[in-house]
Parts: structure tokens; sequence; C-alpha cells
């Protein structure tokens, strides 16, 4: 493993771009990102991080990936112990997923877990992959101005939030500055070029220009400097970044690293179905839609036919939309629903079965959250080493 990294870090050396210094460690600029449900779990972010940069699991229900905990959790009747018994699935799949992904790694590298702020089991979750000995927690999906709190007993874990402008920059950062603690790194996410959910309140936001990395991440790093902030936050830009060129410009302007989803989505080894690769890699931007999730955020997905049979009669449920008693799934996944909650606006459909749907590349009744952009190796599945090669590469030296 050691011998895979070592040529990675000859071919960045060459490639005029800067390492990530990230929780004492020099890394790969390039990080991957956390997808759900069990997109990015240990075989992809094992493998992430055995190439020395950052793998990403996603903890959103994991036991999809272990077959003894689906069949515990299978057939259990409705109701508040079937919550608790999936939770604990979960909860237990973090720890499977963390030992076999440090297991891949090596040792290399640095591995992370990917946590929405809006999911029930958000703090269970954190807690879990910290006593689990994760490198680091990302979090997005909200503001988590509590996550202080939450690894004050891990004071050695990266904590990195998700943001998308510079307002929410100085807001997070003046309130963990009164905790006692700085964020070890930010992810700036574009909201108009990122996939799954958006850091925005509205689809209509989502072409303000306020989140053009040319504003955030020089507004971010000025006010650092303005507020005295006692040591430098590395900025990872996230959302479109598909080559070399792209990863030089926004070094150029101040980011420390950079964050992909969907291209490591599409390689050889993320833990999706081959066939949901295929959809991911096959699909162009005309071919995807914005919507509202059922978690009130704006989302980018491939217009597949469950997406756009749905979006078909989205605005006839919405106009009925009544809270239920209780989930559908006795799963409660989000903390706020749009299914369950009856929220009006927010979107009307069962999103882990969708997304699961996805995981097992089920076309006709998925959720497939994809990015905006060619990728970089057009409609061709690769493998992670690949995509790093070709990612550290300056454009007259790459080869398809």
């Amino acid at each position: 493993m050691a011998a895979v990294a070592m040529g990675l870090d000859a071919l960045l050396a060459a490639s005029g771009l800067r390492p990530l210094q990230l929780a004492g460690r020099s890394l790969l600029p390039v990080v991957q990102g956390g997808m759900g449900v069990g997109v990015s779990a240990q075989g992809l972010a094992g493998t992430v991080a055995a190439q020395g940069a950052v793998g990403t699991l996603s903890s959103v229900d994991l036991r999809r990936h272990h077959p003894d905990l689906m069949e515990r959790t299978r057939a259990l009747p409705a109701g508040e112990g079937a919550r608790e018994a999936i939770d604990a699935a979960n909860l237990e799949a973090i720890d499977r997923e963390i030992a076999a992904a440090r297991l891949r790694s090596g040792g290399q590298g640095l591995l992370a877990i990917n946590v929405m702020r809006a999911v029930s089991s958000y703090a269970a979750s954190v807690k879990r992959a910290l006593e689990a000995g994760i490198d680091a927690v990302v979090v997005g999906a909200g503001l988590p101005l509590d996550l202080p709190e939450l690894a004050k007993d891990h004071p050695k874990a990266a904590l990195i939030p998700i943001l998308s402008d510079a307002r929410g920059v100085q807001l997070l950062v003046k309130k963990w500055e009164r905790k006692k603690r700085l964020p070890d790194a930010i992810v700036i996410e574009h909201p108009r070029l990122a996939g799954g959910h958006l850091g925005a309140a509205r689809i209509a936001d989502l072409q303000d220009p306020r989140f053009d990395f040319e504003n955030v991440i020089p507004q971010a790093l000025a006010f650092f400097r303005s507020a005295g902030v006692e040591r430098e936050i590395p900025l990872i830009a996230a959302g479109g970044i598909r080559s070399h060129a792209d990863i030089l410009r926004l070094q150029d302007l101040g980011a420390a690293g950079v964050q992909l989803g969907t291209p490591f989505a599409v390689t050889e080894e993320c833990d999706a179905h081959p066939e949901f690769k295929r959809v991911l890699a096959e699909a162009a931007d005309t071919d995807m839609v914005e919507f509202t999730s059922v978690a009130g955020l704006p989302a980018r997905a491939v217009a597949t036919p469950w997406m756009r049979a749905y979006l078909k009669i989205e605005h006839r449920l919405q106009a009925v939309a009544h809270a239920k008693s209780r989930c559908t799934k006795s799963f409660d996944c989000l903390e706020q629903c749009g299914l369950r909650d009856g929220t009006p606006g927010w979107g009307q459909f069962c999103i882990d079965n969708q997304l699961a749907a996805a995981l097992r590349g089920d076309v006709k009744k998925g959720l497939f959250f994809r990015g905006a952009g060619a990728l970089p190796f057009g409609a061709q599945i690769r493998s992670v080493r690949e995509l790093f090669e070709r990612l550290l590469t300056p454009l007259p030296a790459q080869a398809t």
C-alpha cells in the first residue's frame, strides 16, 4: 500500500498542485465525497485512503451492505421497537465498515465518515464513528453547530463541516470559537454544481453568485485574516470538479484541495451495483433534474424513469400531503421528512427506498444523485488509481 501511495506522491510533485495538509498529514489534494445510501462504503473509502488521500464513508443506512443485519431488521412490526433495531443495526454497520476500510487502506491516507445533520441518528452516528476510531467526521445538510460537543472526547479527530457561502463560514467559525474548537477544514460545496442534497434554501437560489468559488473562497480567507483566527483552516472546494486544470484553478484561488463525488461513484471500487455506475457515467447535464427533496432541500439527480414519473405527479402529492402517525418504513431516517410530516412543498416519497433501489442498480425505481459536468473518463468505468492519475496529470500529458 505504501508503494502505491508513493507513486502518486511522485506524480503530485510533478503536477504543480499542492498537497492537502490535514490532521497532521500530507495528503493528495483530492478528497472523495461521502455518498449514500451505501455508495461510498468500505470498498471505495478504503481504496481511496490507500492511495494517500481522504476516503469517505457515508453513514446513512450502511446495514444494506451486511446481509445478516438486513435479515435481522427485514420483517419487524411497525413501531418504536423497529426503529430502535434498525438504528442499532446501522451503528453496528458503522463499526464494521470503519474496521474494513482501515484494513483496506493499509494505514495510508485518512479515513472520514460523512454524517448528514438532517438525519435523526446524526448524534449517535458521529459518536459511534469516533469511538470506532474514524480519523475525520464530515457533516453537511445543515449547520453542525453542536459537533464540537459531540466530539469533545476525541480531540485528535478532524471535524469538517460542509458549507456553501462565506456567511455560513463566518457564522460557524464564530460559534465554534466560543466552544474552543475550530474546524480542521471546511468543505465549500457549490449548490449549482454538486449532486445530491444542495446547500441552498430553494431551487431558485442555486444560481446565486454568492455560491461561486471565486466569491466564497477569497471571502472566507479574508474573514479568517480579519477575525484573527488562530490557525489557517483549509478550504476544500466541492462541485463540478473534473480535471487537473479545475484543481489548479481552485488552488490558485486559495483552496487547499478539492472534493469529488460522482467521478468516484463510477470507479470499479465503488460499492454500488454496476448498473448504478452505468447510469451515472452515461448521464449528461441535460439528463439531470433539480427538485425539492423530502428533507426540504434542493437536490440534483439523473432523470430516471422513476424521477420523471414522480415529478409529473409531485404537485398532486403535495396538494394532499398530510402527517402520518409514523414513518412508512418504521425507520424515521430523517429528523424532518416531507412524506412523514406532510410538509407542504417538500418531497413526497421515501428517500431511503429510492436510494436503496439505486444502490442495487434498479433504474426503474432508483433515485440516482449526480453532480454536474462531464466525467474524466466519459462513460467509462475505470479504477480509483486511474482516476487519481488523470486528476494529477496536466491535460497535454493525458491519454484516454
